[in-house]
C-alpha cells in the first residue's frame, strides 16, 4: 500500500497570509476613504457656496448684478476671487452705504462665517486669489529691512514713507495703514483695491509681501517706538527739515528781538 504524502505547512505561512489581509483591507480604505472625504468636502463647499449666494442676492446685487456681472454702479466680481470679498467685506468697505470715489473703512455687518460663505460663491463665478494662509502674513517670519526697500520702491509713492498715507487725486485716497491686520495688507497687495495696483505673486512674490508688512509692523502700529519723538504724519527728514528750520529759526529770532528790545531798555534808563 502507497503511503499518503501530507504537505505540512510553513510555520511562516499563517503570518504571510496575515499580512496580505491587512495590506488588502488597508488598500480598500485608502482606496474609498478618501473619496468618501472628498464627497464631504465638496457638500460642504456646496453648502458654503449656497448660502453666499443668499447673502450676495440681499446685500450685493443691487449694484454688482444678479450673478456678479456688474453693473453701472459697481464693477464686475467674475474672477475677482476669494480674497478679494474677505478683504472688502471683513473691513466694512462693502457694502458701500453710498457711491463715492473711494469706499471708507467701517465696522463690518457679517460674521467671519457670512464672509466665509460670501467669499465661496464669488469664488465660484471664475478664478481667483484665494485667502491667504496665516503663515503666509505672519510679520515675524519676514525681514523688515528688505520690506523697508520694497515698501520704499513700490508703496511709499501713496501710502508714505512708513504707511501714513496720503491723498490722491479724484477724492481718492491712500489709507493710513497704521494697525491695519496684516491680513489685510497681504490680500490688498494681492487683490489691488480701490486705486491701488494689484502685486501678484508672479510681480511679488509672497516672500516680499512677507517682508513689507514685518516693516510696517515695526513701524507703524501702536507698540512701534519712535526714537525721534513727535512723528510728524511720518513725511520723512524734509518735513522734519522744514518744521525745525521755521519754528526753531522763529524761535531764535524772537528771542534775539526780546533781548535786543530790554537792551535798549536797560541802556535808557
Amino acid at each position: 500500500m502507497k503511503k499518503l504524502s501530507v504537505r505540512r505547512r510553513h510555520p511562516l505561512a499563517a503570518f504571510v497570509v496575515l499580512i496580505f489581509a491587512l495590506a488588502a483591507t488597508g488598500g480598500l480604505y485608502a482606496a474609498l476613504a478618501p473619496a468618501g472625504e472628498a464627497k464631504a468636502d465638496a457638500s460642504e463647499t456646496s453648502i458654503a457656496i449656497e448660502e453666499g449666494q443668499k447673502l450676495y442676492a440681499v446685500g450685493c446685487a443691487s449694484c454688482h448684478g444678479a450673478g456678479g456681472q456688474g453693473s453701472s454702479d459697481g464693477p464686475t466680481l467674475v474672477g475677482v476671487g476669494a480674497a478679494a470679498v474677505d478683504f472688502q467685506v471683513s473691513t466694512g468697505r462693502m457694502p458701500m452705504q453710498q457711491p463715492g470715489p473711494q469706499a471708507p473703512t467701517k465696522p463690518n455687518i457679517y460674521s467671519e462665517e457670512e464672509i466665509a460663505q460670501l467669499a465661496a460663491y464669488i469664488a465660484s463665478l471664475g478664478p481667483g486669489p484665494g485667502v491667504p494662509e496665516a503663515s503666509a502674513y505672519d510679520p515675524s517670519e519676514g525681514n523688515a529691512a528688505h520690506g523697508g526697500e520694497l515698501f520704499r520702491t513700490n508703496c511709499s509713492q501713496c501710502h508714505n514713507f512708513t504707511g501714513q498715507g496720503g491723498a490722491l487725486t479724484h477724492g481718492k485716497y491712500a489709507p493710513n495703514l497704521h494697525d491695519v491686520d496684516p491680513k489685510h495688507i497681504y490680500q490688498a497687495m494681492l487683490t489691488g483695491p480701490q486705486a491701488m495696483p494689484s502685486f501678484p505673486d508672479a510681480v511679488l512674490p509672497p516672500e516680499q509681501k512677507r517682508d513689507i508688512i514685518a516693516w510696517l509692523t515695526a513701524v507703524n502700529t501702536s507698540e512701534s517706538p519712535s526714537p525721534g519723538g513727535f512723528g510728524l504724519g511720518g513725511f520723512g527728514p524734509v518735513a522734519e527739515g522744514l518744521f525745525a528750520w521755521t519754528f526753531g529759526i522763529g524761535l531764535l529770532v524772537a528771542v534775539a528781538v526780546w533781548v535786543a528790545a530790554h537792551t535798549a531798555k536797560a541802556r535808557k534808563s
